[in-house]
C-alpha cells in the first residue's frame, strides 16, 4: 500500500494474501460477484465517498500511522466519510520495523484510529507489512527471519490487548517467505489481506493460510485507490466485522 511518502512499492505483482481461519471458501460466489472495495491513504486526501459508495465500493481500509512519527491528516474525514456513505470501514498501519518495536507501533496505531468496535461497521485493524519502500537493499528492514516473527508477533498481542482483535495481515507470498522464512504462526489466527496485482486469481498463499478474506487486485479501477474484494457475500463481510 502506501509508504509516507510517494516512493516505488516493490513487490506488489508477486502472490500474497489475507483470509480469515474460520471461514470456508466461497467458490460458488465468482469474482463479480464478491464485495468490491478499496484502500486509501493522504495520497487519495478528499474522498467522494457517496460516489465510490454507487460505484460499487462496500468496504474501504484507510492508512492511519506509519512507525511511530506519522499520522495520516486525511485519516479522520476519511474514516468519517466512509461511515457516513455507508460502507464498512477499518484502518491499517504502515510497518516500519526498523524504527520502534512492534508493540510501541500498535499502541501509537490504536491511539490514532487504529481501533475497533464491535458496531457491524468497523473491520479489524490491519497491519501493512510489505517490501521496504525507502530502502531496496534492506527489503526485511534490517532484521533476520526470527525476528522479523517476533516483532509481528509483539505487534499482533498488543492489538490484541487494545481491541480485542486480532489484526488483518496485508502482505506478498514473496515477501513473506523472504522475511520471515514462511512463518506459519499466523495462519491459524489471523486473517490475510493477499496483494496481487495484475493477475485472475491470487495466486499461492504464504505461510499456510488456506484461503484469503481480501485480495487487492490492482492499484487502479473504479474505486479510488487501491482496488479490493472480500472473499465472500457482503452478509460475511458484516459478520466478520462484528468478531464473529
Amino acid at each position: 500500500m502506501y509508504p509516507a511518502a510517494p516512493l516505488a512499492r516493490p513487490g506488489l505483482t508477486e502472490p500474497a494474501g489475507l483470509l480469515v481461519p474460520v471461514m470456508p471458501p466461497v467458490s460458488a460466489v465468482g469474482r463479480s460477484k464478491k464485495p468490491k472495495g478499496h484502500d486509501v491513504s493522504s495520497h487519495q486526501k478528499r474522498v467522494d465517498w457517496p460516489e465510490a459508495r454507487a460505484g460499487g465500493a462496500r468496504f474501504v481500509y484507510i492508512k492511519a500511522t506509519e512507525s511511530t512519527n506519522y499520522h495520516s491528516p486525511y485519516f479522520s474525514g476519511q474514516y468519517t466519510g466512509a461511515r457516513k456513505a455507508g460502507l464498512l470501514r477499518g484502518a491499517y498501519h504502515f510497518a516500519r520495523p526498523d524504527r520502534s518495536s512492534g508493540a510501541a507501533q500498535a499502541r501509537y496505531f490504536v491511539r490514532h484510529g487504529g481501533d475497533w468496535r464491535a458496531d457491524g461497521w468497523t473491520l479489524p485493524p490491519a497491519l501493512d507489512i510489505e517490501y521496504n519502500p525507502y530502502s531496496s537493499a534492506h527489503q526485511c528492514y534490517g532484521l533476520g527471519k526470527a525476528r522479523m516473527v517476533r516483532w509481528i508477533r509483539s505487534f499482533s498481542d498488543e492489538i490484541e490487548r487494545e481491541t480485542g482483535r486480532r489484526p488483518v495481515i496485508y502482505t506478498t507470498t514473496q515477501w513473506w517467505k523472504l522475511c520471515t522464512g514462511d512463518s506459519r504462526a499466523f495462519s491459524g489466527s489471523h486473517a490475510l489481506w493477499i496483494a496481487r496485482h495484475g493477475t485472475s486469481r491470487p495466486g499461492a498463499l504464504p505461510g499456510g493460510w488456506r484461503y484469503w478474506t481480501f485480495w487487492q487486485y490492482g492499484t487502479r479501477g473504479a474505486l479510488p485507490g487501491d482496488q479490493n474484494l472480500f472473499n465472500g457475500p457482503l452478509s460475511r463481510l458484516r459478520i466478520f466485522a462484528q468478531g464473529r
